[in-house]
């Protein structure tokens, strides 16, 4: 699964251009929009319910997250509108990262308004991922896929643009197997992630 994606040939893009394209693509009519999430840790700067997190202040990061709803269901509608199925697989270790831990509350806002996300156990592919990590990908359709780039803080930082038809397909294949293993989301967070108390951060958002 995924063997051939390390070896694929691709464009590295900057965020801007990398944005552009992905936008201009998503509006082309491509049906489909899968996301497979990967990464333990990230920084995302300039959102207020991250920066509380990070500095610690739980209570408010929370209820900063609300503030997203507008905007997040304004992007499902719109995805619905142009006919685009948009479906993310977060795949999470244990013990749950601070960053998890709290991204899986901004998640469990989309998935209030609609969007599709499954929950995968990353003790469930330790077979698949002997060699490499699953990848942390974004698919268009059959057309285009990004492979999310970041810096070694975390921070987003651009992506490789692959447009391969057969490495999109063998990409998309892998992507369809490993959604239909994963959990319902609202079941695992109920389970794993409600009980869980505030996390200890140092104000990047690791734990201390």
């Amino acid at each position: 699964m995924f063997d051939s994606f390390s070896e694929g040939a691709f464009e590295r893009l900057a965020r801007p251009a990398y944005h552009e394209d992905f936008y201009r693509v998503l509006k082309s009519g491509i049906g489909h929009q899968r996301k497979l999430e990967r990464g333990q840790h990230f920084q995302e700067r300039g959102f207020p319910s991250w920066e509380a997190f990070a500095a610690g202040r739980w209570d408010e990061a929370l209820a900063l997250i609300e503030e997203k709803r507008t905007v997040y269901a304004r992007q499902f509608a719109e995805a619905e509108g142009m006919g685009v199925v948009q479906r993310r697989l977060r795949v999470v270790e244990f013990p749950v990262t601070p960053y998890v831990q709290w991204e899986l509350h901004v998640l469990r806002l989309r998935v209030d308004v609609g969007d599709r996300i499954r929950i995968l156990d990353a003790r469930t592919i330790a077979d698949i991922e002997q060699q490499r990590s699953v990848p942390e990908v974004v698919i268009l359709g059959d057309v285009v896929m990004y492979e999310v780039q970041y810096d070694d803080d975390g921070n987003a930082d651009g992506a490789k643009r692959y447009g391969d038809p057969a490495l999109v397909a063998e990409t998309t294949a892998g992507f369809e197997a490993l959604y239909a293993r994963g959990e319902s989301f609202v079941d695992f967070f109920e389970r794993e992630i409600v009980p869980l108390p505030p996390p200890a951060v140092d104000g990047m958002g690791q734990r201390t």
